[in-house]
């Protein structure tokens, strides 16, 4: 077979990619890789950083893209057949990589390294590499014995089998619900839009009314606008029901299961928990750290969000009779006090942000700040129609900076949700910088036959807060694959996208891009001026519901053991006792539903989000210091933040760029919490 994932390439050939493609490429990559690998254990020279330590790193370079493509594609694209090759593929690249972290001959020689790294003259990136090589390779196994071994072998097999099934069973309970709305009466309160989109929907699968799905860009404006309350408590307990019904996606055992092997692969390792485990990579070093963070922020946040729930109740009270307040009330009041406190309708604002001003916003205040241009590159081939290309250059040399894929609209064969990711990533060798194609997918509304894709506000935070993301990936400077872009501690990888997200609400910012789709007209500054009045709206609930979901996450992963829980539903209600507002409902769990903890990255670190947020409100007040356009600063947290990448310890990176540690007052008064 003709293998065009076999044949070197730079940008991807995806016109020639088939699905049969994938397995064997995948493989004939893993038996590369460990040729370049056992080249470097059987060499017979002296164990150095350049033949041991920067050759492990560069090694695999194939393998590298191969997956990462792979599982792009299956978070954007999955077919039946590619969920099917992704069950095939997840093992065989965690026994691969059990192959090398328990390789003792290889161990030998990083050790080796390691040992005298007091006496080599390395540059601080250097250092960074080996002790991430040897620390890395400690934490995944290099010090156990042969029988040890082997068991964390079984357990990273079955944890990525594992966590495969859970996303796939989640993402199959999504795509099989459906709402039809028999009665027009009935979306009495939801935008125009939203109904037409509706009714497309419908006539696309051939039934009569208006079809609603779980997609979020479909989701969010039902619950927030429709009057009807029956119906909004359908979607609501739909949404909240996912992977907790008494179906074959079902994933409480899953999840339990994961979550008891996770302990059990921590224990093997010397560590009391999974949390202990995870956390001595990050910036906050241990659970004690997150808990006290997590608890100073609930004690922050709690008296303001019941003053702003007790407000929610009165106003539904008032305006409806409503004598009890539940969740599936929560969005749609919100909203309509938020409008009667601020005057201000999401609805309003739309038109102002049409997807490709905002695309062109983001284009615009990236380049001013890092001195970049995109243009769209038609000639590069895409894997799916509606993603489209942008070639990324400096505007002062006029050199390629990276390429950025751009996939904005839902489907069936995507996962929900709005992530960045790398087709591939950035580094020096052999004189050459290999410069990054990254990627940013989201789920927005899509355009209509009358209409360009209008984004809600919280769709162009979502946007820029992506792009935040792939500016870290695309600017990035460093010589080792390892440590490029985004590959940063997890509680520092939100920095970047989070404070992206502020130049949304300045003035100067938006009236670059904020222009309405049929007037042209920039947004005025009325407008300007109740978005950033609103900025604040239910910060303390907000807060408070951040804190909720990252002491599920701890929940899961910061204990001893887990044998005394039988029921899902009961543990997250012990959980989230001090942060639930709205009371308890039957039939509806968030840990089965939690991919970002049991299929994402973000086991034991869902407390990052807040965490990040300290960093990026402590260091946009440098730049609203100085003028959020401030070549000066812009440079610094440039060289400091995006282009180092995980090139040194992130506390003196920031500390680089600020000048000092951050401090958590920026973020208490972004949200008048102080």
């Amino acid at each position: 077979m003709n293998n065009p994932l076999l044949t070197p390439f730079d940008l991807v050939p995806f016109s020639a990619i088939k699905n049969e493609h994938y397995l064997p490429a995948i493989k004939a990559a893993i038996t590369q890789a460990k040729e370049q690998i056992e080249d470097i254990y059987i060499n017979e020279e002296e164990p150095s950083f350049e033949n041991t330590i920067a050759a492990l790193d560069y090694s695999g370079n194939q393998l590298s893209r191969l997956s990462v493509l792979f599982f792009n594609i299956y978070s954007s694209n999955a077919d039946d057949e590619i969920q099917h090759i992704a069950m095939e593929v997840s093992p065989l690249l965690s026994e691969f990589g059990n192959d090398v972290n328990l390789n003792e001959k290889l161990f030998h020689r990083i050790k080796a390294v390691y040992e005298k790294k007091d006496s080599l003259s390395l540059t601080t990136e250097q250092q960074t590499l080996l002790e991430n090589t040897y620390k890395n390779f400690a934490r995944n196994g290099a010090l156990l014995n042969d029988l040890q071994k082997d068991e964390l072998r079984e357990l990273d097999k079955e944890l990525s089998q594992l966590s495969l099934v859970f996303g796939a069973k989640v993402l199959n309970d999504t795509n099989a619900y459906e709402l039809v709305v028999e009665n027009e009466s009935d979306l009495a309160g939801l935008p125009q839009d939203n109904i037409n989109e509706a009714k497309e929907a419908a006539t696309a699968k051939g039934k009569e009314g208006w079809l609603f799905t779980l997609d979020y860009p479909v989701y969010l404006p039902f619950v927030t606008y429709i009057q009807n309350r029956d119906l909004r408590k359908k979607m609501v307990l739909a949404k909240n029901a996912l992977g907790f019904q008494n179906n074959e996606n079902n994933t409480e055992e899953t999840l339990l299961t994961i979550a008891k092997l996770k302990i059990k692969k921590a224990n093997l390792l010397g560590y009391k928990t999974y949390a202990d485990y995870v956390l001595e990579e990050r910036m906050a070093k241990t659970p004690g750290t997150v808990k006290h963070f997590l608890n100073e922020l609930l004690e922050k946040s709690t008296p303001f969000a019941n003053k702003e729930f007790a407000e929610l109740e009165q106003f539904a009270k008032e305006k409806d009779g409503i004598g009890k307040l539940e969740r599936w009330d929560g969005a749609y009041y919100s909203e309509q006090l938020k409008k009667s406190k601020f005057n201000l309708d999401e609805e309003e604002l739309r038109p102002y942000f049409s997807l490709e001003n905002v695309l062109n916003g983001v284009f615009d205040i990236a380049g001013e700040l890092y001195n970049i241009k995109f243009t769209k590159a038609p000639e590069v081939e895409v894997y799916h129609p509606e993603v489209t290309v942008y070639k990324v250059t400096s505007s002062q040399t006029n050199q390629l900076v990276a390429y950025v894929y751009t996939d904005f609209f839902p489907r069936t064969t995507k996962r929900a949700g709005a992530w960045m990711s790398s087709f591939k990533s950035q580094c020096k060798k052999n004189g050459v910088d290999e410069r990054p194609q990254v990627s940013v997918t989201c789920n927005f509304t899509k355009p209509t036959a009358t209409k360009p894709s209008l984004l809600t506000f919280g769709e162009v935070t979502t946007l820029f807060h992506e792009f935040g993301h792939a500016l870290h990936g695309m600017l990035s400077d460093t010589t080792y694959p390892s440590l490029s872009g985004p590959h940063v501690y997890w509680d520092f990888v939100e920095l970047p996208s989070q404070i992206f997200e502020n130049w949304c609400y300045e003035k100067e910012a938006l009236s670059r891009f904020a222009k309405h789709y049929e007037t042209g007209e920039i947004i005025p500054d009325a407008l300007i001026e109740k978005i950033k009045a609103a900025a604040s709206f239910e910060a303390g609930m907000q807060m408070l519901r951040q804190v909720g979901l990252a002491s599920i996450d701890f929940g899961w992963h910061a204990v001893e053991s887990l044998e005394n829980v039988k029921h899902v539903k009961e543990y997250e209600a012990e959980l989230t006792a001090k942060t639930s507002l709205y009371p308890e409902t039957a039939g509806v769990c968030t840990s089965t539903a939690f991919s970002h903890i049991f299929q994402g990255g973000y086991s034991a670190g869902y407390y990052s989000y807040k965490w990040a947020e300290v960093l990026d409100a402590d260091a946009f007040e440098y730049f609203k210091e100085r003028g959020i356009f401030n070549k000066e600063v812009a440079i610094k947290f440039k060289q400091n933040i995006l282009a180092a990448g995980g090139s040194a310890h992130p506390m003196e990176l920031y500390k680089a760029f600020r000048g000092a540690e951050p401090s958590i007052q920026p973020l208490l008064k972004r949200g008048n919490l102080n």
